[in-house]
């Protein structure tokens, strides 16, 4: 199923904040946790980042890596914790009066 571009645009700072509240993740690790759900270009993921921790909602920290150059991990701060919380409440809202409506549209045979 080809999922419209506008639906992961909406949903991915959900996702990478929900992946960052379970644990810790540096960039690309968060490209692929995300990718085993949606499809989405990396590229995408490294503004939100950016912005995610400009706004507070995350923090980072460079970490040794055995595989090559130290790598930046994303941390959700308090505010990023509760903005989650929100956007989950929000979200759950949508996805049900969305199907509410969809069921409601179904003609009755």
């Amino acid at each position: 199923m080809n999922v419209n571009i506008q639906f992961k645009k909406g949903v991915l700072e959900l996702c990478v904040l929900v992946l960052i509240n379970r644990q810790d993740r540096y960039g690309y690790e968060l490209a692929q946790a995300v990718s085993k759900h949606i499809e989405v270009a990396e590229g995408a993921l490294y503004p939100l980042l950016r912005r995610l921790v400009n706004d507070g909602y995350c923090t980072t920290y460079l970490q040794e890596s055995t595989e090559g150059p130290p790598r930046k991990y994303y941390r959700l701060s308090d505010t990023g914790r509760a903005y989650m919380t929100a956007l989950t409440t929000e979200w759950n809202d949508f996805v049900r009066n969305v199907a509410n409506l969809i069921e409601e549209g179904t003609p009755n045979e």
